[in-house]
């Protein structure tokens, strides 16, 4: 299994991005999918995911602003970013918890840079 991310780049606070994660593979289920990032200087932490019941969770951080949202049939997940703030600048990665011929395992993303400029 492979979760290839794209999106990211430059943008001005205030500004809007997108980032989009597609999974592939052997996949038997999706438990979990979505984004986690790490600041500079900070560690990883979780942005914003799905669960394959359909719920949404977001860090407080990002909650208004950004929205996470999972294509079940094509096994992608897109992060919607708006109203971008400095602090929102970090490698953002792509996770997902999926099941397949090994069992359930956790998986990440290269990571896609997200700059917001001030």
């Amino acid at each position: 299994v492979q979760l290839q991310a794209s999106g990211g780049g430059l943008v001005q606070a205030g500004g809007s991005l997108t980032l989009s994660c597609a999974a592939s593979g052997t996949i038997f289920n999706i438990n979990r999918m979505g984004w986690y990032r790490q600041g500079p200087g900070k560690q990883r932490e979780l942005a914003a995911t799905t669960t394959d019941g359909g719920s949404t969770v977001y860090a407080d951080s990002v909650k208004g602003r950004f929205t996470v949202s999972r294509d079940s049939a094509k096994n992608t997940v897109t992060l919607q970013m708006k109203s971008l703030k400095p602090e929102d600048t970090a490698v953002y990665y792509c996770h997902a918890i999926i099941t397949g011929p090994t069992g359930v395992r956790n998986y990440w993303g290269q990571g896609t840079l997200v700059t917001v400029s001030s």
